[in-house]
């Protein structure tokens, strides 16, 4: 491979690390995608963009080439999805204040879900969940690992199944943006607004991803995340061929949070997934013509 082939390599354009809800730092992802063969990796913390900068100096020590990048949480006509935003400047108008208000609303939702496993008979305390979290953003993952981590549940995903998943009996939402704040947001400070994972949209609230879809585009959507982790091979088409149709940008990562045997990998997502370089390349050349 040399590094004038835009068609061969991998990229990995969602993951998280620690500045969220990943088990690793910054440079701990980046310096496994460089293990992996990675030849490009997005850092995608939820609701923070605080981790990037510490990216993008591991990229430069490890040969991968490191994009900025952010996932937002959004509720539109009574639907939750996921916007990814790429390659947003830090010091633009109104986006360290709109981060510090979704990270106060993750703040005070957090003790209202230890209170709820506490009420389900589950001994926890919110020192134990911000222990885990050891200073970086609290997110459910955190509270997985501790049940997990207390023998209450046997994986990850029991943990969400039973306790923390939408509907479950330790759910609390929280503030979201509107898709219309979102995709403004990423626009205004000179990003790339991303649809991640509409095949949860889907298998979520089945027959309302055309909806969506149809509402984000007059919004500024660029682009979808086609590859991903939990996408069929059918699924996969068919977000190409969306894409394809609305002259979208193709994206793609493994939503990577931690090294187990039941989550998704870096990289791989579930063993299958291969995210192609020049989605990272397009990406970049969408950011640069933005610029």
């Amino acid at each position: 491979m040399t590094p004038l082939d835009p068609d061969r390599g991998t990229a990995d354009l969602h993951v998280h690390s620690r500045c969220s809800d990943g088990a690793l730092t910054p440079t701990e992802v980046v310096r496994l995608a460089a293990d992996r063969g990675l030849r490009a990796v997005a850092l995608t913390d939820h609701d923070t963009i605080d981790g990037n900068d510490e990216a993008a100096d591991a990229g430069a020590r490890f040969g991968v080439e490191v994009l900025a990048g952010v996932e937002i949480s959004t509720h539109w006509g009574g639907v939750t999805f996921h916007m990814l935003g790429y390659g947003i400047r830090p010091d633009a108008p109104g986006v360290r204040k709109t981060f510090d208000f979704l990270e106060e609303s993750r703040r005070t939702r957090n003790p209202r879900m230890v209170e709820r496993l506490q009420f389900l008979g589950i001994d926890i305390t919110m020192e134990e969940i911000l222990g885990e979290a050891a200073g970086s953003l609290v997110g459910r993952p955190h509270f997985a690992r501790v049940l997990l981590r207390k023998g209450v549940v046997s994986s990850m995903q029991e943990a969400f199944d039973r306790f923390l998943g939408r509907g479950a009996p330790a759910y609390v939402n929280k503030e979201r943006l509107s898709p219309a704040d979102a995709c403004r947001l990423i626009a205004t400070s000179g990003g790339v607004a991303v649809l991640a994972h509409p095949g949860l949209i889907d298998r979520d609230y089945p027959g309302r991803f055309p909806g969506v879809l149809q509402h984000l585009l007059p919004l500024g959507l660029d682009g979808i995340e086609a590859h991903y982790s939990r996408h069929s091979p059918g699924e996969t088409s068919l977000y190409l061929a969306v894409a394809q149709h609305h002259g979208l940008l193709v994206t793609g990562g493994s939503d990577f949070h931690q090294q187990e045997d039941t989550g998704p990998d870096l990289g791989v997502g579930f063993g299958s997934l291969r995210v192609p370089y020049r989605c990272f390349l397009d990406l970049r050349e969408r950011l640069s013509a933005a610029g």
